[in-house]
């Protein structure tokens, strides 16, 4: 007795429309990306992205995903640490808090920053006599991918760690361990798979990001644009190759992020199923 009661009909069926869908979804805008990159040749892809302008766009997008990948990293160990580990006032508001990016619009999100840090915004005036920009800067960047992104690691780690428990920490403590030697001796190699997954998919998320950053950042040419944002003026000039050049990179990125996606959860599966853990 098995729990599939459809016919080899059926099952053909569903896995044809299954492989169609992602054929049609998937495959295919991929494959147009790289046809419409490579359209007039090599020299041409290089040019796109070897142009002053994108490779500005490429290190700010890089520079933006190095300072808010560790910041989310330590807020997402820290708030999965305190809502597993502990029971506090306020425990459910934190882990409500946690979800408010998933469901806010990244464009909203980014309007918050403009109220609150533009020239005519709650704090913008106190800026502007300080010389501080932050709207239309790469700090306003920095901080509307962070708001993005933040839920990643901490919502990969709070399933797992309540899952473990305080058992191993509570032996720890017991044997005269101190928190930090806790920490990193028995809670950071029970959580590591986890965590690495966390930063992958918060990672592509800050490369990616576009509705918030596209709202903070003023579109400034070789200044405060990133890749995705990079990728629509060159469409929208008509440049059509090298925004697809860049595009191209985005996409790689994002295959090399499924990769190593898929590398982690075959890993994590065997140490979860391998150690008990």
């Amino acid at each position: 007795m098995t729990a599939n009661t459809e016919s080899p009909r059926a099952r053909r069926l569903l896995i044809g429309i299954g492989l169609a869908f992602l054929g049609i979804f998937l495959l295919l805008p991929l494959v147009s990306v790289f046809a419409e990159a490579l359209e007039k040749g090599f020299a041409a892809y290089f040019d796109g992205i070897a142009e002053p302008d994108a490779i500005a766009a490429i290190r700010l997008t890089l520079l933006v995903a190095a300072i808010s990948v560790p910041v989310n990293i330590v807020f997402g160990v820290a708030a999965a640490w305190a809502i597993t580990k502990f029971d506090f006032p306020g425990k459910s508001l934190l882990i409500t808090l946690i979800d408010l990016p998933f469901s806010v619009s990244p464009v909203v999100s980014g309007l918050i920053f403009v109220l609150l840090f533009g020239a005519h915004g709650w704090i913008g005036p106190w800026l502007q006599e300080h010389d501080i920009q932050i709207v239309f800067a790469v700090p306003g960047i920095v901080l509307a991918t962070i708001f993005v992104t933040f839920p990643f690691v901490a919502r990969e780690l709070i399933p797992l760690m309540t899952e473990q428990g305080r058992d191993d920490e509570e032996a720890a403590l017991s044997l005269g361990a101190s928190g930090w030697q806790t920490f990193w001796h028995v809670t950071l190699p029970n959580i590591r798979w986890g965590l690495l997954y966390g930063v992958l998919l918060c990672n592509a998320r800050a490369m990616g990001e576009f509705g918030a950053v596209s709202v903070v950042s003023g579109h400034i040419r070789g200044l405060t644009n990133t890749m995705p944002l990079h990728v629509e003026i060159l469409y929208n000039e008509y440049n059509f190759v090298a925004a697809f050049a860049v595009a191209s990179l985005l996409a790689l990125l994002a295959l090399a992020t499924l990769v190593l996606k898929s590398l982690l959860e075959w890993r994590f599966n065997y140490h979860h199923g391998g150690t008990g853990h």
